[in-house]
């Protein structure tokens, strides 16, 4: 999904920005995937260390849609890697967004996916299936719930509650 630059959609967007209906995530999130412009409904996922519930939602149809994962910022193991990233891709997914780490960044790279995470480690997570689907999701400063608006590119991250024009 062609996406509009997240510099245009804040200044023509201020009354939005000004009510909280669109908010501009903090700058914690590093570039990965190949394709650094990407935009689409969000899908919430909060796990902890543990990708089971990761896998299993990228292997439904993403018909253009965003992942946000909330991995309560943990650095020990990564929740994304090359695999995942290309089922992501294969399955239609626009994007993915982790408050956690990737690993396999070479793989993610060349991949056609729009992915933003914290950093990477290359200690897989565990494979316990704990986690919750469709919830709201506290990161980058924000709440993000499911069915709002996420738009990315090279200058950060907006949530929205709806679609944005310009």
């Amino acid at each position: 999904m062609a996406s509009t630059a997240t510099a245009e959609l804040c200044d023509t967007n201020q009354r939005l920005v000004k009510s909280g209906e669109m908010r501009v995530l903090d700058s914690i999130f590093n570039i990965y995937g190949h394709n650094q412009i990407f935009s689409g409904p969000v899908v919430t996922l909060k796990v902890l260390e543990d990708n089971v519930i990761v896998r299993e939602t990228l292997e439904t149809k993403g018909e253009g849609r965003v992942l946000v994962i909330d991995g309560g910022g943990s650095r020990r193991c990564a929740l994304l890697g090359g695999n995942l990233a290309q089922l992501a891709h294969n399955m239609g997914w626009a994007g993915i967004v982790i408050n956690g780490c990737v690993r396999d960044v070479d793989e993610i790279n060349t991949t056609d996916i729009g992915v933003r995470a914290i950093g990477s480690n290359p200690l897989k997570s565990n494979k316990r299936g704990i986690g919750e689907k469709n919830v709201p999701v506290s990161m980058g400063g924000t709440v993000i719930f499911p069915g709002e608006w996420l738009y990315a590119d090279s200058d950060g991250v907006i949530i929205s509650k709806n679609e944005l024009t310009v």
